[in-house]
């Protein structure tokens, strides 16, 4: 069986990471799975090529100039006939709309879409028309949570049956302590902190979904108390200015640490004692996934998929969005109890392990494109 996928990509986060590792996991369960990206003509994305490569999975890039450019859907149907796929699998709203119809064009016989998120531009009267229409021209689809799947059948008009849940996975590897300590070392002399700071942070586009004003104002709240508490906030994004300078404005600017978007987030998180989620929606958030991988306990939102994601009061604590008391109240419950802080990553490292496998949601997948296959 070969499967086309195709997404739009201005960087790798979350969904494009989530794909790369699907797609390694299908072409090692003999699907021939393949990669079209479509990528703005400042942005080609020569780091997702690279990476796709080293993957031995192999990567298309088309070139898409305007967020509306027609001709984007002929050259997708050319390349589609020469792909000859059993399966388009499009993913976030550009593919969805240009590879749904490029493949119908192109006669492929079954296009699956999955839905990664319940973006506020979803509920616009023109785009949930739009949507009805996709779901009704497409033979199936993956939603990547319970919450998303619920958002895609009430706000976008998607039949129950036609969208199966499948949730994110991520591979597991052990994490050495001495590793987690010596990320700590290394982010500790990057800052020159002291060896008995404890960080809280994040890990995010700087945008308003993911709530970091929030995050801003907790740790104004907290910030006398806890004179070795600082916060780390790896990410950039359109809020950066704005978000800098309400820090400066709390004051508390000298012990919060923007560090930019930065290739090793992920050394980065070991260093983290306590990861933040404060955003107020998340289709699943992989980063979650992330965290818990290293044993960090999480504070987060309860938001969308979230409660799928993070047990509250067992890996993490869960919080009301756009509440800043909120989340200076579960800061502070874990900061005095380093003991819970412990038992919590541990459970969270747990949780994916058994959970949120890469091979569960490989195997889920596989059996998703069958069944659309067979009811064609």
């Amino acid at each position: 069986m070969r499967v086309v996928h195709i997404i739009k990509v201005t960087r790798i986060s979350g969904a494009e990471r989530h794909l790369l590792v699907l797609l390694e996991g299908l072409r090692k369960h003999t699907i021939d799975a393949q990669l079209i990206i479509l990528t703005e003509p400042d942005t080609p994305m020569d780091d997702m090529l690279a990476e796709a490569e080293a993957n031995e999975i192999p990567i298309h890039r088309v070139v898409i100039r305007r967020d509306y450019d027609v001709n984007i859907i002929f050259e997708l149907r050319t390349l589609l006939r020469n792909l000859q796929p059993d399966i388009v699998h499009t993913h976030l709203i550009h593919a969805d709309l240009f590879g749904l119809i490029a493949g119908k064009l192109a006669g492929i016989p079954t296009i699956i879409a999955s839905r990664h998120n319940d973006d506020g531009f979803r509920y616009r009267p023109i785009v949930r028309q739009v949507s009805r229409f996709l779901w009704w021209l497409t033979d199936g689809g993956i939603a990547i949570s319970d919450a998303i799947r619920d958002f895609t059948i009430h706000i976008e008009g998607a039949s129950g049956n036609k969208v199966d849940l499948v949730h994110y996975g991520l591979p597991y590897r052990w994490i050495p302590d001495e590793d987690i300590q010596a990320a700590k070392q290394a982010l500790y002399q990057e800052l020159a902190l002291k060896d008995n700071v404890i960080i809280l942070g994040m890990v995010c586009r700087l945008v308003e979904q993911k709530g970091i004003i929030y995050a801003l104002q907790a740790f104004k709240q907290m910030y006398t108390k806890f004179p070795n508490v600082h916060l780390v906030i790896a990410g950039d994004g359109d809020l950066a200015d704005e978000l800098l300078s309400h820090g400066r404005m709390l004051g508390i600017s000298d012990r919060v640490h923007w560090l930019g978007w930065r290739e090793d987030a992920q050394t980065v998180m070991s260093a983290m004692d306590i990861f933040l989620m404060p955003s107020l929606w998340e289709g699943f958030g992989l980063v979650l996934l992330e965290a818990m991988s290293k044993r960090i306990p999480i504070i987060a939102s309860r938001v969308s998929a979230i409660p799928e994601v993070v047990q509250d009061g067992v890996t993490g604590l869960l919080i009301p969005p756009q509440s800043a008391d909120a989340l200076t109240k579960a800061i502070v419950y874990l900061l005095n109890d380093h003991a819970l802080r412990k038992h919590m990553g541990l459970l969270g490292e747990d949780r994916l392990e058994q959970a949120f496998s890469t091979g569960k949601m490989v195997e889920q997948t596989i059996a998703v494109y069958r069944k659309r296959v067979k009811s064609r």
